[in-house]
């Protein structure tokens, strides 16, 4: 398995760089020492020269803010760091931290504002951070990121003053950072972690020591009444002068093909994500369980061309790179070429193996390209096809419909979701497992339906 720790991206440290033209300005309390300097107009009105005493007053506050701006650090003295503190997952919501250090011999008082793009964060976040006197000091902000892919951060502006407050200076930390946003790790942990502790055991051991099934040499023994021909060891037989046959037992590694359709059927959104958000972290989980189980995985994803292809592999490296490849899948505004991707499988793998495709149906009034895909790929591998849900389609089907407008719409739900029927059991009729999935069920339902199939010997 990957560990989270080897996803949090790496901090960004650098040295602060003067912003701006005139990289200083006036602080609060500069504009508050004037204005406490307006009362020396009131003897004013008695006697004029009171205006001097307000004059020279302005003057020492001015002096002041001259000596306090003297006093600050230059930019170069201060170093700012971006810490990551766990790993950044789509839709859920993590923290990272601004660290600051400098060497003056006092506390500054800094305004921190982050360059963050709107996909981590709405907006950029603004930190008050009080280091003291040659020392460190951080402050945390949030983000829930809203599309996987790469985010990239921008520099770090800082507004630094000292207790006095009556001067300031501007500066920028350049920590340009490029980070990648993962499927959100922690539900598919949680979808499929009970299934693995309530159903692994149990199959493994079925699996390991269920003879008579599967192709994998295990042994050889004396022939039986009721043994097949095929399974006569011809070799044995003649060395020992008597029947021997071989026993077989099921593959303990085999290989999980994950095709995802990444075309404009799986842009639809349902509860803020898109359909291909929920799929990704379903091929996440599954990957997860099967290479836990032994098993190879690779992966195919494509919309009107190839996105990612992973070949078929095992183990917490391999399962990086699956992590990194369903991170930069990306949804395309135009139809999948579903049969690139049923040739693709078709050469790449030529053994028998379990491909898990998901994708969804157009409604088109012939048959949708990606059932006849999946149809002429059955004859070769066990494909489940795992189709997205409408909701909204069964609910309103739920629904008595109260006028004209309502029945129209219950009609055409009913004729959608009958001829999704349709298809899926036309397609079940050839050999292949296929259903229609909410899409909040997703994870879950793949999870559990690989095992069966893991259970089953049908792969």
């Amino acid at each position: 398995m990957t560990s989270p720790g080897h996803l949090v991206p790496p901090p960004a440290r650098s040295r602060a760089e003067p912003f701006g033209k005139f990289p200083f300005a006036f602080g609060k309390r500069f504009f508050l020492a004037l204005a406490m300097g307006l009362v020396w107009t009131a003897p004013a009105w008695w006697d004029a020269r009171y205006l001097w005493g307000m004059l020279l007053w302005d003057v020492a506050i001015l002096a002041a803010w001259a000596w306090d701006l003297r006093r600050l650090p230059d930019p170069a003295a201060i170093e700012v760091a971006r810490i990551w503190n766990q790993p950044v997952t789509l839709a859920a919501e993590s923290s990272l931290s601004l660290e600051l250090r400098h060497s003056a011999g006092f506390p500054l008082l800094v305004t921190l504002r982050d360059d963050v793009p709107a996909s981590l964060r709405a907006e950029s976040p603004t930190l008050e951070i009080s280091v003291p006197p040659g020392g460190v000091a951080r402050a945390a902000y949030s983000i829930r990121p809203r599309a996987r892919g790469d985010a990239r951060l921008g520099d770090t502006f800082l507004r630094y003053r000292s207790f006095l407050q009556l001067a300031e200076r501007w500066a920028a930390a350049p920590l340009p950072q490029t980070v990648r946003v993962y499927p959100n790790l922690e539900e598919a942990k949680r979808n499929t972690l009970y299934l693995i502790r309530a159903r692994q055991g149990v199959m493994e051991r079925r699996v390991r020591h269920l003879r008579g099934r599967g192709r994998e040499f295990e042994s050889l023994r004396e022939y039986r009444q009721g043994d097949e021909s095929r399974d006569i060891c011809w070799t044995a037989t003649a060395r020992r002068g008597k029947p021997i046959t071989k026993l077989f037992q099921v593959e303990r590694s085999q290989t999980v093909w994950l095709v995802l359709d990444a075309g404009r059927l799986l842009r639809a959104r349902s509860d803020g994500l898109a359909k291909l958000d929920y799929a990704t972290a379903a091929a996440l989980a599954l990957a997860q369980v099967a290479i836990y189980s032994g098993d190879s995985v690779g992966l195919l994803a494509y919309g009107r061309k190839l996105q990612q292809r992973v070949a078929p592999g095992r183990g917490s490296r391999h399962m990086r790179v699956l992590l990194d490849a369903l991170a930069q899948v990306r949804a395309e505004a135009v139809e999948a070429n579903h049969r690139q991707a049923a040739e693709a499988i078709l050469t790449l793998q030529k053994r028998r193996s379990l491909v898990v495709w998901l994708s969804d149906l157009a409604e088109t009034a012939t048959t949708p390209e990606v059932v006849e895909s999946a149809a002429r790929m059955s004859r070769r591998h066990l494909v489940l096809l795992a189709v997205i849900a409408q909701p909204e389609m069964r609910q309103r089907l739920a629904q008595e419909p109260e006028n004209a407008r309502e029945m129209y719409r219950y009609a055409a739900a009913q004729e959608i979701v009958q001829r999704r029927d349709l298809l899926l059991g036309e397609l079940r009729r050839q050999g292949a497992l296929a259903m229609e999935i909410e899409p909040s069920r997703l994870s879950t339902n793949l999870v559990g339906q690989y095992l069966e199939a893991k259970d089953r010997s049908l792969i």
